[in-house]
């Protein structure tokens, strides 16, 4: 499950899932909901991430904006997100997934452009069986 939340000027979105991987993964849908009707996206192609981080919620953050800049790279949306795992190292976790997506183009009706994932409301946690990840995003 995921959400979007009004943030003065910017958006708050928060991913809910039974692992961190599944929150993080809830977290992007909701980041590329807020630019686009993920309906729209067709997954015709698909991009490795791996991205690393001291902590879980720097982590989030580096995951978000690695799908921006894929996305402004690529010229792509996307609609599908498969964190394969988060592992502990030990110096930190890394995160390792893929997306999947299409080109951008004119037939697709773009509502809000994302411009990076910020350290605002940060927060990855876990209640009971439930994992939730959340920032908020500079729009």
């Amino acid at each position: 499950m995921f959400e979007t939340f009004e943030h003065k000027a910017d958006m708050g979105i928060r991913g809910v899932g039974k692992s961190r991987e599944e929150a993080f993964s809830e977290c992007a849908k909701a980041m590329f909901s807020i630019m686009i009707d993920l309906e729209q996206i067709e997954k015709k192609e698909e991009k490795e991430v791996i991205v690393t981080s001291y902590d879980l919620e720097q982590l989030l953050v580096e995951w978000l904006n690695e799908l921006l800049y894929l996305k402004d790279v690529h010229s792509m949306f996307f609609s599908g997100f498969e964190i394969k795992e988060i592992k502990k190292k030990r110096k930190g976790y890394e995160l390792n997934g893929k997306v999947f997506g299409e080109k951008m183009n004119d037939a697709q009706e773009v509502k809000t452009e994302v411009k990076a994932a910020t350290y605002s409301g940060l927060r990855v946690e876990r209640e009971d069986i439930i994992w939730k990840a959340q920032c908020i995003v500079d729009v």
